[in-house]
């Protein structure tokens, strides 16, 4: 991939990478839409050059498909109101889903699969071998149970497999191509990191960012801030933090701010409303609300009433500052779903994912070994680690002792989906004997987060670290600097 692909974890990557980066630096350098939209051929010659460049069956096809995800570069399908879509020409590779015969079958007498299969979908060849009609198979399982051999198995695709809110299936057409079902979709990008060949994709609102730092910089009207996640520090491992943070500033915004105090006033508003209520679940993580609306929509009254972290510090932002212009900066795809929200789009301008700040930095050539350092504004150890799994359990404890709130706390905290899902069922039958659920959609927490750089950072040992170079110790201390 070369020095700069290395920042990622795979090609894919690092190809969605190559298009940002070549998006942003037209964009960049034109004064409208219209240098962009007639750049679509050079933009795919620089990112597939020749045909040995190409991994499909014809360099021609390969820069129809960097077509597509320039369009996912500029914003993606407008109709389509969610953030994920699958660019339907690149999602011709994978086998069809369904039960399947494998070469472990030894053509035995029993035929106990042809007897079970309630659709007459098994046949056999000469050598007695068994076959599924997938015309007919209705994926029931049952030839699987009494195979002696274990010869037939259920194969998904890696994006069925990585979506545990079932919201993926495949078209009836001849592609055969994946589909997205708004319904159950919860955004949270696990479909598109899995996909093997970069069919499922993010919607980029690298655009509107870069629409309007060009404004703020000759517009005395107006300040343009970043709100950066605590798990920022898990991700460009090739600089210092506080380069990152430096050439934040250079991209053209005029403060960066942690999303992690944020966290602070959240956490702190948050032990309040448990201890009021008695149960409750959390706000943070987008995609798990989603979740809860769309799939245990009794328990929607038991979500807090308060903002995620991005939001409470936008909002703050807002009342000091009604002219400001705010930037999310994380890992989150979930969180390009949030910003929609009416009581979000008033105080969030746009999301950027660390993938997409990565393509900014590189579009402007930074070289930020050569930068000087800058620092954040500064959180508490817990606002930090919200960033992983079970930060938010012990930041709410923190705050109900710093408030000698008098509460039976019982919490759980969820990490990734699977765990979420378990403790909503258990909780909507009133089975289940913890009084607080903190839902993190991500494994590992928002380090685990679709729009990364790379996931080989999930420890949360990385982030328990730089929550301890916090200077605030404690949560009261860190949001009375916002009195």
């Amino acid at each position: 991939m070369g020095k700069e692909g290395r920042k990622f974890d795979t090609k894919i990557q690092y190809l969605k990478y190559k298009v940002l980066r070549e998006v942003a630096r037209i964009a960049y350098n034109s004064d409208s839409g219209f240098e962009l939209a007639n750049s679509f051929n050079d933009i795919a010659k620089v990112i597939v050059p020749g045909p040995k460049a190409t991994m499909r069956c014809c360099i021609y096809k390969e820069r129809a498909i960097i077509a597509e995800r320039i369009k996912m570069a500029c914003g993606g399908n407008k109709n389509n109101p969610n953030v994920i879509e699958v660019i339907d020409i690149a999602c011709d590779e994978c086998p069809a889903s369904g039960y399947q015969v494998s070469h472990d079958c030894r053509g035995c007498i029993a035929h106990r699969c042809e007897d079970v299969c309630p659709k007459d979908a098994i046949t056999f060849d000469e050598n007695q071998k068994a076959h599924i009609d997938k015309t007919k198979c209705v994926n029931c399982g049952a030839c699987a149970k009494v195979c002696p051999y274990s010869a037939i198995s259920n194969y998904k695709r890696p994006c069925e497999k990585a979506c545990k809110v079932k919201a993926i299936s495949m078209t009836n057409d001849e592609i055969g191509a994946a589909h997205i079902n708004n319904d159950k979709c919860i955004s949270c990008g696990a479909c598109e990191y899995m996909c093997p060949f970069g069919a499922i994709a993010d919607k980029s609102y690298i655009l509107d960012v870069i629409d309007i730092l060009k404004k703020s910089e000759n517009n005395t009207k107006y300040k343009t801030y970043a709100i950066v996640a605590p798990s920022i520090s898990s991700q460009f491992t090739y600089a210092k933090l506080g380069q990152v943070i430096y050439a934040i500033k250079e991209l053209g915004f005029h403060s960066v701010v942690e999303a992690a105090l944020g966290a602070d006033m959240v956490s702190y508003s948050e032990a309040q409303e448990l201890a009021e209520k008695g149960f409750l679940t959390s706000s943070c993580c987008p995609a798990f609300v989603d979740y809860i609306h769309k799939s245990f929509p009794k328990l929607v009254e038991h979500i807090s009433h308060n903002l995620s972290p991005m939001a409470s510090i936008a909002e703050y932002i807002k009342k000091h500052d009604e002219t400001a212009k705010i930037v999310f900066i994380g890992p989150c795809t979930a969180k390009k779903m949030e910003i929609k929200q009416e009581r979000v789009a008033k105080i969030i301008d746009s999301v950027l994912t660390f993938e997409e700040l990565q393509a900014l930095f590189d579009s402007r050539d930074f070289d930020m070994s050569s930068f000087p350092e800058d620092v954040l504004d500064n959180a508490s150890y817990f606002g930090r680690i919200f960033a992983r799994s079970g930060g938010l359990r012990d930041a709410v404890e923190q705050s109900l002792k710093e408030q000698n709130l008098d509460f039976d706390y019982k919490p759980i905290a969820c990490d990734g989906i699977e765990e979420c899902r378990l403790a909503l069922l258990k909780a909507s039958k009133g089975v289940l004997p913890n009084n607080f659920i903190e839902g993190m959609a991500c494994v590992g927490g928002c380090i685990g987060g679709a729009g990364c750089l790379t996931h080989e950072a999930r420890d949360k040992n990385e982030v328990d670290k730089y929550g301890r170079e916090a200077m605030e110790k404690t949560i009261t201390d860190a949001i009375s600097m916002l009195k």
